[in-house]
């Protein structure tokens, strides 16, 4: 997921975004603590996506507080 795409969702899309992705995550680490993930690059891409979200709502944050 890009940070482009992600920057033109709203807020609220954002943030189920991140809760499918958190929810995903902890499946992943679940299979991989049983021993049955078969894709484990697909760990660190989550992590990297939660942080992408993070960031891009920060900036929200950050560009409504100066606005307002």
């Amino acid at each position: 997921m890009k940070a482009g795409e992600l920057r033109d969702m709203t807020k609220d899309e954002l943030i189920g975004k991140l809760k499918e992705i958190r929810e995903a995550s902890f499946n992943l680490r679940f299979q991989k603590a049983t021993g049955q993930l078969d894709n484990t690059a697909q760990l660190p891409k989550n992590r990297k996506d939660i942080a992408r979200i993070l960031t891009v709502l920060s900036e929200m944050d950050k560009k409504s507080g100066e606005q307002g």
